[in-house]
């Protein structure tokens, strides 16, 4: 049975363009012909056109009348004596490696939104042997981006799986495990050009602004054993995610308030918040130079000395920072006699001017509801577990007992505060007598009064409070920024053991998330409500696979490359972000299994 294709004119924006599509004749009752629809290919381009020449010389078949038309004639313009037919059986058509591709092209799209290649091109150029560490750099983001995991895993199972591949124009040799580790090898050292270059690059597309910067630190641990050699940055030490028994590293990190990354740094884990600022000032200055922008940092981040620093910058230093509850009940006294200023319906403030700075007391009717929910849900779940060990089925020693109580503290955070334990002596049986605990009613009232109450701290003495508050807000975007590094691209684990190859995991990491903050820019501007995440998820069901038709010639076959039709879901917003899907790649010819050139 013979197939053939077919042009079909449409006209859009004033233009006729000719799509194609495979069709076959079939006999019906009486003799009468018609075509049924096999396989949309789209529009062909001259590249395509030829393409299509090649094959049908290649193919080297003559149509037998009735049976196929041209390959490249439009519907009017049919030259049978000057183009080759291709002959194809349709009943023995198949089709194999359905994998996943529009999530792939949107993350591609989204890293040529940002031109990185041409960033990259000149850094990575191909190896000796051919190796296209661009390709690689890109396939190593985009696995992070849409299903992060192992190096391993990406080579034993999702390239395969993916049509990342198919979109480069690469095959499975990429995703070779050396390749990988090799190209992790070539990265670091770029990072600083990689800073101004995106900056450069968010500026001009969305409009970016870098007058307001908030910074703020997290760690990450690693399951492996010290000791490590000097100088390793995997240490012991402060712990965010309370795996104090890890070594870990800690990561800074500067966005703005719409979530941009502008700089980071891998830090050594025993890194106290209070060393870091002044060097990371530092830094940005040198990258930036000395612009007016304002510094937005939590608690016990900057020193006493790192403030003075600041005040004392030519130009000054602009900062607003978190203060920490010990200077709260130094200014009680005098923030009881000032009155509160409506700052927004949900927020009012106490302005206390000293030395040079200004108090902002805060309290927000929105946090005060959210703290003490998650206080009220924290304790009750403590006291439900201690409850449960004075009464344990099975007898408790006093080391059980404080193991069992360590891990309650750990999931209870600062509301284990809020209770007075009385612990069994040595020896002594787990009881309710033996152990108790009450509530400790001074420093419950102590927190009651201050949940949803903040102290700001600034030298911009003459900013409007409302604005104060919205930049102290903001911080939520770095908090977003690392809670989307730990878990939507899991930067942890890591399973590399050198210091250099785990640099390098986390430079990627940081890349994915530039893709997603990217992607989140372009959904504010037509689709405010969508995420990157859940865009990514809907474009996923959009599957590529090949599809083989034998041809009249044993052993040969023609081979389509096909993704699915776009959904309606797809299709709107598809016209919502102005993209357009890429033409479908032109046919190849498979001989034994084997693509020919």
């Amino acid at each position: 049975m013979a197939i053939f294709l077919r042009g079909h004119e449409r006209r859009k924006d004033g233009k006729t363009n000719t799509y194609w599509s495979l069709v076959e004749n079939r006999r019906c009752a009486g003799g009468r012909v018609v075509q049924r629809h096999v396989l949309y290919l789209g529009k062909l381009t001259p590249a395509q056109e030829l393409s299509w020449e090649k094959t049908a010389a290649q193919l080297g078949d003559k149509p037998r009348a009735g049976e196929a038309l041209p390959g490249l004639a439009g519907e009017g313009e049919l030259q049978r004596q000057e183009a080759a037919a291709i002959v194809v059986h349709l009943k023995q058509f198949r089709i194999e490696r359905p994998r996943q591709w529009g999530a792939c092209w949107v993350a591609l799209r989204v890293w040529n939104l940002l031109k990185l290649s041409e960033f990259w091109s000149h850094r990575l150029p191909p190896s000796r042997e051919g190796t296209r560490w661009l390709n690689v750099l890109i396939t190593l983001v985009i696995y992070r981006l849409i299903d992060p995991g192992s190096e391993w895993r990406l080579h034993r199972q999702w390239y395969e799986q993916s049509a990342l591949g198919d979109l480069l124009g690469e095959d499975f040799g990429l995703a070779a495990k050396d390749n990988l580790y090799r190209c992790l090898d070539r990265l670091v050292k770029h990072r600083e050009e990689l800073f101004r270059y995106l900056r450069g690059r968010w500026q001009d597309e969305f409009g970016a602004k870098f007058d307001v910067l908030l910074y703020d630190l997290t760690s990450t641990y690693f399951e492996s054993d010290p000791p490590f050699p000097e100088g390793d940055k995997r240490r012991f030490g402060y712990s965010r995610d309370k795996r104090f028994d890890c070594v870990q590293v800690v990561i800074a990190l500067i966005v703005t308030p719409e979530g941009y990354p502008l700089a980071y740094e891998v830090l050594s884990g025993n890194t106290s918040d209070k060393t870091t600022l002044k060097r990371f000032l530092e830094k940005i200055e040198k990258l930036y130079g000395k612009a007016n922008r304002v510094w937005v940092m939590d608690r016990g981040i900057p020193t006493e000395e790192v403030i003075l620093e600041m005040q004392q910058a030519d130009p000054q230093i602009r900062y607003l920072v978190g203060t920490p509850k010990g200077r709260l009940t130094k200014l009680e006294a005098e923030l009881l006699k000032l009155p509160w200023q409506q700052a927004r319906p949900s927020v009012r403030v106490k302005l206390l001017p000293k030395d040079k700075e200004l108090y902002v007391f805060v309290e927000s009717q929105d946090r005060l509801k959210k703290e003490r929910a998650m206080r009220l849900r924290k304790l009750r779940a403590l006291i439900k577990r201690l409850r449960e060990l004075q009464t344990f089925k099975k007898p408790l020693t006093r080391d059980d007992l404080l193991v069992a109580v360590g891990q309650a503290k750990e999931q209870a955070g600062r509301a284990f505060g809020l209770l007075d334990i009385q612990w069994p002596q040595e020896g002594q049986e787990v009881n309710a007598t033996t152990f108790t605990f009450r509530l400790a009613l001074g420093r419950y009232r102590q927190w009651y009064r201050r949940e949803g109450r903040y102290l700001l701290r600034t030298n911009l003495t003459e900013t409007d409070p409302k604005l104060l508050w919205e930049y102290y807000l903001q911080l939520v975007a770095i908090e977003a920024a690392f809670k989307n590094l730990k878990d939507d691209l899991q930067i942890r684990p890591i399973f590399h053991q050198k210091e250099d190859r785990i640099e390098a995991h986390i430079f990627v990491a940081y890349l994915a998330y530039c893709l997603h903050v990217t992607l989140q820019a372009k959904l504010r501007q037509v689709a405010g409500g969508l995420t990157p995440r859940t865009l990514l998820e809907k474009f996923a069901t959009m599957q590529m696979m090949d599809v083989f038709f034998p041809t009249e010639e044993p052993g040969k076959e023609l081979l389509f490359q096909r993704y699915t039709q776009p959904e309606k879901d797809h299709q709107m917003l598809l016209a919502q972000l102005g993209w357009q899907l890429p033409e479908p790649p032109p046919p190849k010819i498979s001989v034994k299994g084997e693509l020919l050139d």
